[in-house]
């Protein structure tokens, strides 16, 4: 079982942290260091997973918000277009709930 560093325990404070097993759920553990981490959960997450696969996770997720997406698109050389929370249409059906 790989379970994850109690360092990250901060960034899964909605399910039972202990449950959590690296190989079951690496999407999900991507998703949330995106979005949330800092400095030391982005090196254990470079160490842990391939950059193809934070790619495919970034560009197929469309939860993130739009200044955590510019930032990993920049960083990962990633076209705006390809990052389905960039999108136009994704971006207008957010204003139809939230327009501000």
């Amino acid at each position: 079982m790989n379970k994850l560093p109690a360092s990250l325990k901060k960034y899964f404070w909605d399910v039972e942290f202990e449950k959590i097993v690296l190989g079951k759920r690496r999407e999900y553990i991507l998703k949330r260091i995106l979005e949330y981490g800092d400095e030391e959960a982005i090196a254990w997450m470079w160490s842990n997973f391939k950059k193809s696969e934070i790619k495919n996770t970034l560009c197929n997720f469309r939860g993130y918000s739009l200044k955590t997406a510019n930032f990993w698109a920049f960083i990962l050389n990633i076209k705006k277009e390809d990052v389905k929370c960039l999108s136009r249409s994704f971006r207008e059906t957010q204003k139809q709930f939230w327009p501000y």
